[in-house]
């Protein structure tokens, strides 16, 4: 049995004032009151372009943030290295759907991917579909192209409609999306980098599975390049994970799979009772967590045709990962598999967990602090909504103060 309470593993990379920093920042996030004030601070701060670096840095942002830029993140790679973790650099910067915003999403990823080719501490390159278009004309276009939002018959499935034909508008933008997307994975495939491609809303979802599966196609003949993002909340991944096996055979290429549990889970609900059809999300988190478990038991038992990225900070999963890894008789260094957490969070599961010899890699956002503000807001509200997690991570902080103070005496 793993064990992830060995704080002194956990937090092996911390000097003591970031070992106490961090014991203060998870205290204050335990509180909803606080969180809540930070995110009105914030929001009112950005609109009348109020300087908030100096509050944001040295906290939330240098607890959860790699740095502003690729090279700013050099550090922390190299830092988490010497303790056999390695690095997937995640450009977070969030804004709207303008062609600046998508020419700098294209171009930044464009640029990790390179970064990545000369720096071995990366594992994988990462990128967000929904930057590189539109988000209203994304969703108009899976929404008609693959009919499964509109009307429901009796048995729960999408009635059929006649195929649908873009406006010249939406063809024009589907195109420049499907020319960036695919571009990624060329670069990526070039040079010889993993690229993962994340999931995100059910109503764009094929649009992003269909250029998935052709690039996996196209690019993952002798190992896995790219690399397709599962969320297991949804009621039909495990088949949609079947159904990628079956696909692997008839065209001949290696799977790349990354597992989540999910991260839009109340707006997936709203939305389908908006819309009329059934919510694609679990009923109970029982129900995702045994979708979680099954698919990585499945993807382990033919690993042969497949590489997986595992992203939680669930304890039984990594434990149950790390069992079907030493069951099947694999390596535990195995370099198709890997498990992940973010940056700044469950170090206690990364750091043991490489400790023992399993592949671990940490999820490291990086961007301006204007630009990475949408993304700290989540992780603090993250961190309040889910109490469990963050009374183990203070008790586990805790420990490793108490530790520390016990062997200096």
């Amino acid at each position: 049995m793993l064990d992830f309470n060995n704080t002194q593993k956990a937090f092996s990379s911390k000097s003591q004032y970031e070992l106490y920093n961090a014991y203060l920042l998870f205290s204050m996030m335990k509180y909803q009151g606080v969180v809540t004030f930070f995110k009105g601070f914030v929001n009112v701060a950005r609109k009348v372009h109020f300087p908030l670096a100096w509050a944001v840095k040295p906290t939330l942002y240098k607890q959860f943030v790699g740095g502003e830029q690729l090279e700013s993140c050099i550090k922390t790679m190299e830092n988490l290295a010497r303790f056999n973790i390695k690095s997937v650099l995640d450009y977070s910067a969030e804004g709207g759907g303008t062609k600046a915003d998508i020419d700098n999403m294209y171009n930044e990823t464009l640029k990790s991917i390179e970064f990545a080719k000369d720096h071995p501490q990366i594992a994988y390159t990462v990128f967000k579909p929904s930057g590189l278009i539109d988000p209203e004309i994304c969703e108009a276009l899976a929404r008609k192209m693959f009919n499964h939002t509109d009307q429901v018959g009796p048995d729960g499935k999408p009635v059929e409609k006649p195929a649908y034909t873009p406006t010249p508008e939406e063809q024009k933008e589907y195109d420049s999306f499907k020319e960036k997307f695919n571009s990624l994975l060329d670069k990526a495939a070039e040079y010889g980098v993993r690229i993962l491609v994340d999931a995100e809303d059910f109503t764009c979802q094929p649009l992003y599975d269909q250029l998935a599966e052709e690039g996996m196609r196209r690019h993952n003949k002798k190992r896995a390049i790219v690399f397709q993002t599962l969320q297991m909340y949804r009621k039909d991944r495990l088949d949609y994970l079947k159904w990628i096996h079956e696909d692997t055979k008839q065209y001949g290429y290696i799977a790349g799979v990354k597992f989540v549990r999910g991260a839009y889970m109340e707006e997936e609900r709203r939305l389908a009772a908006e819309r009329g059809y059934p919510s694609p999300i679990c009923d109970t988190k029982a129900d995702t967590d045994s979708l979680y478990d099954a698919a990585l038991a499945f993807t382990v038992e033919h690993i042969e045709d497949f590489e997986m990225f595992n992203g939680t900070h669930n304890y039984r999963s990594n434990q149950y990962l790390a069992e079907l890894i030493d069951k099947k008789g694999l390596n535990r260094n195995d370099e198709r598999i890997y498990s992940s957490q973010l940056f700044g969070m469950s170090d206690n599961i990364s750091y043991n967990m490489a400790a023992e010899g399993y592949n671990v890699c940490k999820y490291i956002p990086y961007a301006p602090v204007n630009r990475v503000l949408p993304y700290l807001l989540r992780r603090a509200q993250e961190n309040t909504s889910m109490a469990g997690q963050t009374n183990r991570a203070l008790n586990h902080l805790k420990t490793e103060v108490k530790r520390r103070k016990s062997a200096r005496k």
